[in-house]
Protein backbone atom coordinates (compact mmCIF):
# COMPACT_ATOMS: atom_id res chain seq x y z
CA UNK A 1 0.00 0.00 0.00
CA UNK A 2 1.30 3.40 -0.98
CA UNK A 3 0.44 6.96 -0.04
CA UNK A 4 -0.48 8.94 -3.16
CA UNK A 5 0.77 12.38 -4.11
CA UNK A 6 -1.96 13.84 -6.29
CA UNK A 7 -2.36 16.72 -8.74
CA UNK A 8 -4.95 19.49 -8.46
CA UNK A 9 -6.35 20.66 -11.81
CA UNK A 10 -6.99 24.46 -11.89
CA UNK A 11 -9.94 24.65 -14.30
CA UNK A 12 -11.70 28.01 -14.41
CA UNK A 13 -14.98 26.66 -12.95
CA UNK A 14 -13.29 25.35 -9.82
CA UNK A 15 -13.89 26.57 -6.29
CA UNK A 16 -11.10 28.62 -4.75
CA UNK A 17 -11.67 27.21 -1.25
CA UNK A 18 -13.28 23.73 -1.20
CA UNK A 19 -10.28 21.55 -2.07
CA UNK A 20 -7.84 23.57 0.10
CA UNK A 21 -10.27 23.15 3.00
CA UNK A 22 -10.41 19.39 2.42
CA UNK A 23 -6.62 19.15 2.23
CA UNK A 24 -5.95 21.55 5.10
CA UNK A 25 -3.94 23.90 2.90
CA UNK A 26 -4.08 27.63 2.33
CA UNK A 27 -6.13 28.81 -0.65
CA UNK A 28 -4.05 30.31 -3.44
CA UNK A 29 -6.84 32.56 -4.68
CA UNK A 30 -6.94 30.57 -7.93
CA UNK A 31 -9.61 28.01 -8.87
CA UNK A 32 -8.87 24.46 -7.73
CA UNK A 33 -11.35 22.26 -9.60
CA UNK A 34 -10.32 18.61 -9.41
CA UNK A 35 -7.97 16.45 -7.35
CA UNK A 36 -7.02 13.43 -9.48
CA UNK A 37 -6.28 10.01 -8.00
CA UNK A 38 -5.27 7.28 -10.40
CA UNK A 39 -3.08 6.46 -13.37
CA UNK A 40 -4.50 8.75 -16.06
CA UNK A 41 -1.49 9.91 -18.11
CA UNK A 42 -2.78 13.50 -18.04
CA UNK A 43 -2.03 13.81 -14.30
CA UNK A 44 -1.08 10.48 -12.74
CA UNK A 45 -0.76 10.10 -8.99
CA UNK A 46 2.76 9.53 -7.76
CA UNK A 47 4.10 7.25 -5.07
CA UNK A 48 7.45 6.42 -3.49
CA UNK A 49 8.64 2.84 -3.04
CA UNK A 50 12.07 3.84 -1.82
CA UNK A 51 13.61 5.29 -4.97
CA UNK A 52 11.74 8.60 -5.14
CA UNK A 53 8.36 9.60 -6.50
CA UNK A 54 7.23 7.75 -9.61
CA UNK A 55 3.99 8.05 -11.63
CA UNK A 56 1.45 5.33 -10.90
CA UNK A 57 0.87 4.67 -14.61
CA UNK A 58 4.57 3.87 -15.08
CA UNK A 59 4.56 1.57 -12.07
CA UNK A 60 1.54 -0.28 -13.48
CA UNK A 61 3.15 -0.46 -16.95
CA UNK A 62 6.20 -2.14 -15.42
CA UNK A 63 4.15 -4.91 -13.75
CA UNK A 64 0.45 -4.84 -14.67
CA UNK A 65 -0.35 -8.28 -13.31
CA UNK A 66 1.38 -7.56 -10.01
CA UNK A 67 -0.28 -4.18 -9.52
CA UNK A 68 -3.75 -4.82 -10.98
CA UNK A 69 -4.15 -8.57 -10.56
CA UNK A 70 -4.91 -11.18 -13.22
CA UNK A 71 -8.74 -10.77 -13.18
CA UNK A 72 -8.56 -7.00 -13.82
CA UNK A 73 -5.89 -7.25 -16.54
CA UNK A 74 -7.73 -10.00 -18.39
CA UNK A 75 -10.98 -8.06 -18.30
CA UNK A 76 -9.86 -4.45 -18.80
CA UNK A 77 -6.32 -4.64 -20.13
CA UNK A 78 -3.02 -3.62 -18.51
CA UNK A 79 -4.15 -0.26 -17.12
CA UNK A 80 -6.17 1.01 -14.18
CA UNK A 81 -9.66 1.25 -15.72
CA UNK A 82 -11.00 4.06 -13.51
CA UNK A 83 -10.10 7.57 -12.40
CA UNK A 84 -11.10 8.85 -8.95
CA UNK A 85 -11.44 12.58 -8.29
CA UNK A 86 -12.52 15.12 -5.75
CA UNK A 87 -14.51 17.65 -7.77
CA UNK A 88 -15.12 21.18 -6.48
CA UNK A 89 -17.49 23.19 -8.68
CA UNK A 90 -17.56 26.89 -7.89
CA UNK A 91 -19.33 27.61 -11.20
CA UNK A 92 -21.34 25.44 -13.60
CA UNK A 93 -19.62 22.92 -15.84
CA UNK A 94 -20.85 22.57 -19.42
CA UNK A 95 -23.95 20.53 -20.21
CA UNK A 96 -22.50 17.38 -21.76
CA UNK A 97 -22.96 13.76 -22.78
CA UNK A 98 -20.63 10.79 -23.16
CA UNK A 99 -20.71 8.10 -25.87
CA UNK A 100 -21.19 4.40 -25.26
CA UNK A 101 -18.29 2.04 -25.98
CA UNK A 102 -19.31 1.22 -29.55
CA UNK A 103 -19.84 4.91 -30.38
CA UNK A 104 -16.49 5.87 -28.85
CA UNK A 105 -14.59 3.24 -30.83
CA UNK A 106 -16.26 4.26 -34.09
CA UNK A 107 -15.92 8.00 -33.45
CA UNK A 108 -12.26 7.75 -32.45
CA UNK A 109 -11.41 5.61 -35.49
CA UNK A 110 -13.21 8.03 -37.82
CA UNK A 111 -11.38 11.10 -36.50
CA UNK A 112 -8.06 9.23 -36.64
CA UNK A 113 -8.73 8.23 -40.25
CA UNK A 114 -9.59 11.84 -41.14
CA UNK A 115 -6.39 13.09 -39.53
CA UNK A 116 -8.08 15.32 -36.94
CA UNK A 117 -5.32 16.32 -34.47
CA UNK A 118 -5.90 14.83 -31.02
CA UNK A 119 -5.67 18.31 -29.46
CA UNK A 120 -7.87 20.06 -32.05
CA UNK A 121 -10.60 22.16 -30.39
CA UNK A 122 -13.25 20.61 -32.66
CA UNK A 123 -12.20 17.01 -31.93
CA UNK A 124 -14.93 14.96 -30.19
CA UNK A 125 -13.16 11.68 -29.39
CA UNK A 126 -9.86 11.73 -27.52
CA UNK A 127 -9.80 7.94 -27.06
CA UNK A 128 -11.75 4.79 -27.93
CA UNK A 129 -13.34 4.28 -24.52
CA UNK A 130 -16.70 5.10 -23.00
CA UNK A 131 -17.01 7.33 -19.94
CA UNK A 132 -19.71 6.32 -17.49
CA UNK A 133 -19.30 8.32 -14.30
CA UNK A 134 -20.76 8.94 -10.86
CA UNK A 135 -20.66 11.90 -8.49
CA UNK A 136 -21.17 11.43 -4.73
CA UNK A 137 -21.85 14.60 -2.75
CA UNK A 138 -19.63 15.61 0.17
CA UNK A 139 -21.56 18.88 0.57
CA UNK A 140 -24.98 19.89 -0.81
CA UNK A 141 -24.41 19.52 -4.55
CA UNK A 142 -26.47 20.96 -7.42
CA UNK A 143 -26.62 19.31 -10.81
CA UNK A 144 -28.65 18.63 -13.92
CA UNK A 145 -29.30 15.04 -14.98
CA UNK A 146 -31.44 13.62 -17.77
CA UNK A 147 -34.46 15.04 -19.56
CA UNK A 148 -37.62 16.16 -17.87
CA UNK A 149 -40.84 14.69 -19.23
CA UNK A 150 -41.78 16.89 -22.23
CA UNK A 151 -45.05 18.01 -20.61
CA UNK A 152 -43.17 19.15 -17.50
CA UNK A 153 -40.51 20.91 -19.57
CA UNK A 154 -43.30 22.66 -21.49
CA UNK A 155 -44.88 23.84 -18.24
CA UNK A 156 -41.56 25.16 -16.94
CA UNK A 157 -40.78 27.03 -20.17
CA UNK A 158 -44.32 28.39 -20.46
CA UNK A 159 -44.13 29.66 -16.89
CA UNK A 160 -41.37 32.06 -17.91
CA UNK A 161 -43.85 34.04 -19.99
CA UNK A 162 -41.42 34.50 -22.90
CA UNK A 163 -43.31 34.62 -26.19
CA UNK A 164 -40.37 33.43 -28.30
CA UNK A 165 -40.30 30.16 -26.33
CA UNK A 166 -43.87 29.30 -27.33
CA UNK A 167 -42.87 27.26 -30.44
CA UNK A 168 -40.77 25.01 -28.18
CA UNK A 169 -43.65 24.67 -25.72
CA UNK A 170 -45.98 23.65 -28.53
CA UNK A 171 -43.55 21.03 -29.84
CA UNK A 172 -43.05 19.55 -26.36
CA UNK A 173 -46.81 19.17 -25.96
CA UNK A 174 -47.66 17.93 -29.44
CA UNK A 175 -44.92 15.46 -30.43
CA UNK A 176 -43.98 12.00 -29.11
CA UNK A 177 -41.31 12.14 -26.39
CA UNK A 178 -38.23 11.24 -28.45
CA UNK A 179 -39.25 13.47 -31.33
CA UNK A 180 -40.20 16.42 -29.08
CA UNK A 181 -36.97 16.43 -27.07
CA UNK A 182 -34.82 15.91 -30.15
CA UNK A 183 -36.51 18.68 -32.15
CA UNK A 184 -36.36 21.26 -29.37
CA UNK A 185 -32.74 20.55 -28.42
CA UNK A 186 -31.64 20.68 -32.07
CA UNK A 187 -33.54 23.95 -32.61
CA UNK A 188 -32.06 25.61 -29.52
CA UNK A 189 -28.46 24.58 -30.19
CA UNK A 190 -28.70 25.17 -33.92
CA UNK A 191 -30.14 28.69 -33.61
CA UNK A 192 -28.04 31.75 -34.35
CA UNK A 193 -26.48 32.84 -31.08
CA UNK A 194 -27.10 36.55 -31.69
CA UNK A 195 -30.73 35.92 -32.61
CA UNK A 196 -31.18 33.81 -29.48
CA UNK A 197 -29.52 36.31 -27.16
CA UNK A 198 -32.70 38.30 -26.52
CA UNK A 199 -34.69 35.15 -25.75
CA UNK A 200 -32.03 33.90 -23.37
CA UNK A 201 -31.81 37.26 -21.61
CA UNK A 202 -35.58 37.50 -21.22
CA UNK A 203 -35.80 33.90 -19.97
CA UNK A 204 -32.97 34.50 -17.50
CA UNK A 205 -34.61 37.60 -16.06
CA UNK A 206 -37.91 35.76 -15.71
CA UNK A 207 -36.25 32.79 -14.04
CA UNK A 208 -34.50 35.06 -11.53
CA UNK A 209 -37.82 36.74 -10.69
CA UNK A 210 -39.76 33.47 -10.39
CA UNK A 211 -37.04 32.00 -8.15
CA UNK A 212 -38.15 34.42 -5.44
CA UNK A 213 -41.79 33.41 -5.66
CA UNK A 214 -43.56 30.43 -4.13
CA UNK A 215 -44.06 28.36 -7.27
CA UNK A 216 -43.57 24.74 -8.28
CA UNK A 217 -40.32 25.41 -10.13
CA UNK A 218 -38.86 28.11 -7.87
CA UNK A 219 -35.74 26.12 -6.93
CA UNK A 220 -35.23 25.05 -10.54
CA UNK A 221 -35.58 28.60 -11.86
CA UNK A 222 -32.99 29.71 -9.30
CA UNK A 223 -30.51 27.11 -10.54
CA UNK A 224 -31.00 28.05 -14.19
CA UNK A 225 -30.75 31.79 -13.46
CA UNK A 226 -27.51 31.22 -11.54
CA UNK A 227 -26.04 29.18 -14.40
CA UNK A 228 -27.07 31.88 -16.88
CA UNK A 229 -25.15 34.50 -14.89
CA UNK A 230 -21.95 32.63 -15.79
CA UNK A 231 -22.88 32.23 -19.48
CA UNK A 232 -24.93 35.29 -20.53
CA UNK A 233 -26.64 34.85 -23.88
CA UNK A 234 -25.69 31.15 -24.16
CA UNK A 235 -28.51 29.15 -25.82
CA UNK A 236 -27.41 26.29 -23.56
CA UNK A 237 -29.39 28.02 -20.80
CA UNK A 238 -32.59 27.06 -22.63
CA UNK A 239 -31.22 23.55 -23.31
CA UNK A 240 -30.50 23.20 -19.58
CA UNK A 241 -34.14 23.94 -18.79
CA UNK A 242 -35.07 20.68 -20.52
CA UNK A 243 -33.12 18.77 -17.86
CA UNK A 244 -33.95 17.68 -14.32
CA UNK A 245 -32.46 19.89 -11.63
CA UNK A 246 -31.39 17.93 -8.56
CA UNK A 247 -29.79 18.87 -5.25
CA UNK A 248 -27.84 16.04 -3.66
CA UNK A 249 -27.35 15.87 0.07
CA UNK A 250 -24.03 14.57 1.46
CA UNK A 251 -23.78 10.85 0.79
CA UNK A 252 -26.20 10.89 -2.16
CA UNK A 253 -24.97 10.23 -5.68
CA UNK A 254 -25.84 10.47 -9.38
CA UNK A 255 -24.84 7.92 -11.99
CA UNK A 256 -24.40 9.27 -15.54
CA UNK A 257 -24.57 6.62 -18.23
CA UNK A 258 -23.95 6.97 -21.95
CA UNK A 259 -26.08 9.49 -23.80
CA UNK A 260 -27.52 11.12 -20.68
CA UNK A 261 -27.16 14.93 -20.78
CA UNK A 262 -25.93 16.35 -17.49
CA UNK A 263 -24.06 19.18 -15.82
CA UNK A 264 -22.60 19.91 -12.39
CA UNK A 265 -23.61 23.34 -11.10
CA UNK A 266 -21.96 23.68 -7.69
CA UNK A 267 -20.67 21.78 -4.68
CA UNK A 268 -17.97 19.36 -3.53
CA UNK A 269 -18.10 15.67 -4.36
CA UNK A 270 -16.20 12.46 -4.98
CA UNK A 271 -16.32 11.57 -8.67
CA UNK A 272 -15.38 8.28 -10.30
CA UNK A 273 -15.37 7.45 -13.99
CA UNK A 274 -14.04 5.09 -16.60
CA UNK A 275 -10.62 6.19 -17.82
CA UNK A 276 -11.67 8.36 -20.79
CA UNK A 277 -11.71 11.98 -21.96
CA UNK A 278 -14.63 11.69 -24.38
CA UNK A 279 -17.09 14.59 -23.94
CA UNK A 280 -19.65 16.09 -26.32
CA UNK A 281 -20.93 19.45 -25.11
CA UNK A 282 -24.51 20.73 -25.31
CA UNK A 283 -24.20 24.24 -23.90
CA UNK A 284 -23.04 26.50 -21.06
CA UNK A 285 -19.62 26.58 -22.68
CA UNK A 286 -17.51 28.68 -25.06
CA UNK A 287 -16.07 25.42 -26.47
CA UNK A 288 -17.00 23.64 -29.70
CA UNK A 289 -20.47 22.06 -29.96
CA UNK A 290 -20.89 19.49 -32.74
CA UNK A 291 -24.68 19.51 -33.00
CA UNK A 292 -25.08 16.69 -35.58
CA UNK A 293 -22.81 14.33 -33.64
CA UNK A 294 -24.49 15.34 -30.40
CA UNK A 295 -27.91 14.45 -31.85
CA UNK A 296 -26.53 11.00 -32.69
CA UNK A 297 -25.19 10.36 -29.18
CA UNK A 298 -27.90 11.81 -26.91
CA UNK A 299 -30.59 9.46 -25.63
CA UNK A 300 -33.85 11.32 -25.91
CA UNK A 301 -35.58 9.63 -22.99
CA UNK A 302 -37.16 11.36 -20.00
CA UNK A 303 -37.10 10.21 -16.39
CA UNK A 304 -36.19 11.37 -12.92
CA UNK A 305 -32.59 12.08 -12.00
CA UNK A 306 -32.18 8.72 -10.26
CA UNK A 307 -30.55 9.72 -6.97
CA UNK A 308 -28.47 6.86 -5.53
CA UNK A 309 -27.99 6.09 -1.86
CA UNK A 310 -25.45 3.55 -0.62
CA UNK A 311 -26.54 0.06 0.37
CA UNK A 312 -24.87 -1.89 3.17
CA UNK A 313 -23.23 -4.98 1.69
CA UNK A 314 -21.98 -6.31 5.03
CA UNK A 315 -18.96 -5.59 7.23
CA UNK A 316 -19.81 -1.90 7.22
CA UNK A 317 -19.16 -1.35 3.51
CA UNK A 318 -21.82 0.86 1.87
CA UNK A 319 -21.87 0.33 -1.90
CA UNK A 320 -23.12 2.67 -4.62
CA UNK A 321 -24.59 0.18 -7.08
CA UNK A 322 -24.12 0.97 -10.79
CA UNK A 323 -24.24 -1.09 -14.02
CA UNK A 324 -20.58 -0.32 -14.76
CA UNK A 325 -17.77 -2.81 -14.17
CA UNK A 326 -14.83 -0.43 -14.75
CA UNK A 327 -15.43 1.04 -11.30
CA UNK A 328 -17.06 0.19 -8.00
CA UNK A 329 -17.40 2.92 -5.38
CA UNK A 330 -18.17 2.28 -1.73
CA UNK A 331 -17.87 4.04 1.61
CA UNK A 332 -16.84 3.12 5.15
CA UNK A 333 -17.88 5.25 8.11
CA UNK A 334 -15.72 4.23 11.08
CA UNK A 335 -16.54 5.01 14.70
CA UNK A 336 -13.90 5.39 17.43
CA UNK A 337 -13.08 2.04 19.00
CA UNK A 338 -14.87 0.08 16.30
CA UNK A 339 -13.54 -3.21 14.97
CA UNK A 340 -11.19 -3.17 11.97
CA UNK A 341 -12.68 -3.66 8.52
CA UNK A 342 -11.08 -6.13 6.14
CA UNK A 343 -10.86 -5.00 2.51
CA UNK A 344 -10.90 -7.32 -0.50
CA UNK A 345 -7.61 -8.26 -2.15
CA UNK A 346 -8.38 -9.52 -5.68
CA UNK A 347 -8.44 -6.15 -7.40
CA UNK A 348 -6.53 -2.83 -7.19
CA UNK A 349 -7.93 -0.21 -4.84
CA UNK A 350 -7.66 3.50 -4.18
CA UNK A 351 -8.75 4.63 -0.72
CA UNK A 352 -9.63 8.26 0.01
CA UNK A 353 -10.20 9.66 3.49
CA UNK A 354 -12.76 12.49 3.48
CA UNK A 355 -13.27 12.94 7.23
CA UNK A 356 -11.37 12.13 10.42
CA UNK A 357 -8.30 9.91 10.38
CA UNK A 358 -7.94 6.22 9.51
CA UNK A 359 -5.13 3.69 9.45
CA UNK A 360 -4.46 0.94 6.93
CA UNK A 361 -2.77 -2.20 8.22
CA UNK A 362 -0.96 -4.39 5.70
CA UNK A 363 1.23 -7.50 5.77
CA UNK A 364 3.47 -7.81 8.80
CA UNK A 365 3.74 -4.53 10.67
CA UNK A 366 3.07 -2.33 7.67
CA UNK A 367 0.65 0.51 8.30
CA UNK A 368 -0.31 3.81 6.74
CA UNK A 369 -2.36 6.58 8.34
CA UNK A 370 -4.54 8.80 6.17
CA UNK A 371 -5.83 12.19 7.28
CA UNK A 372 -8.65 14.10 5.63
CA UNK A 373 -7.96 14.56 1.93
CA UNK A 374 -5.22 11.91 1.77
CA UNK A 375 -5.36 8.75 -0.33
CA UNK A 376 -3.57 5.46 -0.91
CA UNK A 377 -3.13 2.88 -3.64
CA UNK A 378 -3.42 -0.78 -2.65
CA UNK A 379 -2.20 -3.26 -5.29
CA UNK A 380 -4.17 -6.41 -6.01
CA UNK A 381 -3.40 -9.42 -3.81
CA UNK A 382 -2.39 -7.17 -0.89
CA UNK A 383 -4.77 -7.71 2.00
CA UNK A 384 -5.30 -4.71 4.25
CA UNK A 385 -7.54 -3.85 7.19
CA UNK A 386 -8.94 -0.46 8.05
CA UNK A 387 -9.59 1.16 11.42
CA UNK A 388 -9.78 4.58 13.05
CA UNK A 389 -12.47 7.26 13.21
CA UNK A 390 -13.47 8.76 9.92
CA UNK A 391 -14.97 8.28 6.46
CA UNK A 392 -13.20 6.44 3.65
CA UNK A 393 -14.24 6.02 0.03
CA UNK A 394 -13.04 2.85 -1.65
CA UNK A 395 -12.63 2.72 -5.43
CA UNK A 396 -11.99 -0.55 -7.20
CA UNK A 397 -13.28 -2.60 -10.17
CA UNK A 398 -15.72 -5.46 -10.70
CA UNK A 399 -13.67 -8.39 -11.95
Amino acid sequence: MDRLVNTVRPYAWGSTTAIPELLGTEPTGEPQAELWMGAHPGAPSRLDRGTGLAPLNEIIDADPYGELGKPAVERFGPRLPFLLKVLAAGAPLSVQVHPDLEQAKAGFADEEDRGVPIDAPHRNYKDANHKPEMICALTPFDGLCGFRHPAEAAELLEGLGVNSLKPYVDILRARPEDEALREVLAAVLGADREEMAGTVEEATEAAARLATEDGRFADDYAAYASAADHFPGDPGVIAAMLLNHVRLQPGEALYLGAGVPHAYLGGLGVEIMANSDNVLRCGLTPKHIDVPELMRIVRFESGDAGVLRPEDSGDGEEVYDTPTDEFRLSRYTLAPGGRPRSLGDRTPQILLCTAGEVTLHGPGDAQLTLARGESAFVPADERVTLDGAGTVFRATVVA
